[in-house]
């Protein structure tokens, strides 16, 4: 009996046992981590845990200037969005978030912070910059210890040619020397955020977790770092985005918060990739439908950003990594295959936050209206504004690649160099040259050095032509060096090698001068020599161009403003050919005491010779 009752009398003592106990909080994530005072954009904040709805959210201190305004539910329990007001005086500090339902209560911190003085008026990448494009995993291995990690599902394997090999963060501060040396005065690497896939991480473009820095990578601490390296070396920061689509790794998939947060079919369903349906008049809405809410891959659930939770979410975390990591512009993937209503929002919030924050979008197309289209400003006959700043010039890039493939003398009609100046022909499409990102290579298409087939002569062409033509270089990490794919057959795993000396006990380091010999060191001077050039030259940043049509495979232009020039001669036959000097004299009678930019020499143009396969670039004061 008197056990019983010992036992009675416990029991009767476990609700204040219990209640002396602290119980864990059902949260476990609250995203955008942090804000800041002063910002346009309106915080709304997501939390998720274990069955939140039935939770009451407020702010602590109460009075404080920080508050909150609404809470929504979604379809899903396990969430709640929560509208937070902050006043233009409140204080920047450390607040409590607390949620409450009958005695239940839980108590998280939450950091409203100062903003950096002049945040808002940064400025973004122009066409002064030359980009660099890293693809991080393939580029140098700072830290061995993070090669895998043990809650990150892919392992590192340098062996395999389509996995994870290493490179990170700090590899890439390591080397930022190198990268500044060349003339490069922005970084673009491709995602650093984690993604979590069991095979083919490294490229990032499946994002698991948008509030990240994958761990094989670094940390978000690290990216820091990262970005106050780069603006020690005057290196701008682009981030490359990705808000068409996560990964079916993302720790939301299988539990979103509303029914429309992707776009959910029967079967498997793939975008039909045909983007020309949000301009073309004729187009089926099924058509429209399929393109923009078909998935890219089985891996790459497809966001629904016409969801406004969803639009909110997104923009939140692009103004949130620019503000917390010191960016200087962003680089959007797949554009087109968003809603692009949404979209154009997205892009005019992150323009009020940030006025002259810089923003391209891959647009990947050969159609020269098909591209324009997509540029804030163009004057569209449906009357749709993107608000994108910039765009990628894909139909420059086809252009410059094909005419590089067809050297030789007497090409046929509408080929070799004709086909570049054809495409800039057709400049008058376009709404702001300035913002139009040029290249010949990236880490989606073939490596320049296979399309000209390691010809040295016909490389320095297509750098010279990123060099001087209109818009913003950007140059594929590697292409400075020449190099070249495992095996073309293999498509984009086999182009995306390792950089040579980025690992330790590798049997080259081409980050050492003194290890560059042949092809490698002659390109190499060659693009640093004219990118540390191009850095001060208002004429190629700003200038307008005047070019010559002849169609024996040559090409000429000028870019010239009131009191400079600088005239390019492509020679891509397989013959020398004598300048036709007197056939440009519209312009070169206003011009005087011509240098070669490469050698320093003096250049009497009218007598200037140009190599089999080679190329002049010569500036003239007016």
């Amino acid at each position: 009996m008197r056990r019983i009752l010992l036992i009675l009398l416990a029991v009767a003592m476990m609700p204040g046992l219990l209640s002396a106990r602290k119980a864990p909080s059902p949260v476990q994530r609250v995203e955008p981590l942090s804000w800041w005072v002063g910002m346009n954009t309106p915080l709304q904040l997501m939390i998720y845990g274990d069955d939140l709805s039935s939770y009451d959210v407020e702010i602590l201190p109460a009075g404080s200037g920080v508050g909150v305004t609404a809470v929504h539910k979604a379809d899903n329990p396990d969430y709640l969005f929560v509208d937070v007001a902050i006043a233009d005086d409140a204080s920047a500090g450390e607040y409590t978030l607390r949620l409450s339902s009958g005695k239940r209560r839980f108590d998280i911190p939450y950091t409203i912070a100062e903003r950096r003085e002049g945040s808002a008026a940064r400025k973004s990448f122009s066409t002064a910059d030359m980009v660099y494009l890293i693809m991080p995993d393939r580029f140098a291995n700072g830290d061995a210890s993070n090669d895998s990690t043990a809650d990150t599902a892919e392992k590192a394997d340098r062996s395999d040619m389509g996995g994870r090999h290493g490179g990170d963060l700090q590899g890439i501060i390591d080397r930022l020397d190198y990268i500044a040396d060349l003339g490069a005065t922005a970084v673009w690497c491709t995602p650093l955020l984690l993604d979590d896939e069991a095979q083919s991480s490294y490229h990032g473009y499946a994002c698991s977790d948008y509030y990240r820095i994958d761990p094989r990578f670094g940390s978000n601490e690290l990216f820091r770092r990262y970005v106050d390296e780069c603006h020690k070396r005057d290196l701008k920061v682009i981030m490359d985005v990705v808000p068409n689509h996560s990964a079916t790794s993302h720790w939301w998939y299988g539990n979103e918060p509303f029914e429309d947060w992707i776009h959910r079919f029967d079967e498997y369903t793939q975008s039909n990739f045909t983007f020309s349906t949000n301009m073309d008049p004729n187009a089926s809405r099924a058509d429209l439908y399929q393109m923009e809410s078909g998935w890219f891959d089985r891996s790459m659930a497809d966001m629904n950003l016409d969801n406004p939770y969803m639009l909110n979410y997104f923009t939140q975390w692009g103004v949130w990594w620019i503000e917390a990591m010191g960016l200087d512009g962003l680089r959007v993937d797949t554009y087109p295959y968003n809603e692009k209503e949404p979209m154009s929002r997205w892009c005019r919030a992150i323009l009020d936050e940030y006025p002259d924050m810089n923003i391209v979008g891959e647009v990947w197309t050969a159609s020269i209206p098909q591209l324009a289209y997509w540029q804030g400003g163009n004057a569209n006959k449906d009357g749709f504004d993107s608000h994108l700043p910039s765009i990628m010039d894909f139909p420059l890039r086809d252009a410059i690649c094909a005419a590089l493939q067809e050297g030789g003398d007497n090409p046929e009609w509408g080929k070799g160099m004709t086909r570049v100046y054809d495409i800039l022909s057709h400049d008058f499409v376009y709404h702001d040259l300035s913002r139009m990102m040029i290249m010949a290579a990236n880490h989606d298409t073939d490596r320049i050095a296979d399309v000209v087939r390691g010809d040295v002569g016909r490389m320095k062409i297509s750098m010279a032509l990123l060099a001087t033509l209109r818009g913003m270089p950007q140059i594929f990490s590697g292409d400075e060096m020449m190099f070249r794919s495992h095996d073309m057959s293999k498509g984009h795993i086999a182009l995306r090698v390792d950089f040579p000396g980025g690992w330790q006990g590798d049997a080259t380091d081409l980050f050492d001068p003194a290890q560059r010999t042949g092809a490698a060191k002659e390109i190499f001077d060659y693009t640093r020599r004219l990118f540390n050039w191009r850095k001060t030259k208002d004429v190629i940043h700003n200038g307008r161009t005047l070019h010559f049509v002849d169609r024996n495979n040559t090409y000429a232009y000028f870019r010239y403003n009131d009191t400079e020039a600088v005239f390019v001669f492509v020679n891509n036959t397989d013959r020398p050919v004598t300048v036709p000097w007197s056939r440009y004299s519209e312009i070169s009678s206003t011009l005087r005491d011509g240098r070669d930019v490469i050698t320093g020499r003096s250049v009497d143009p009218a007598s200037l010779q140009v190599a089999a396969g080679d190329v002049s670039v010569v500036e003239f004061t007016r």
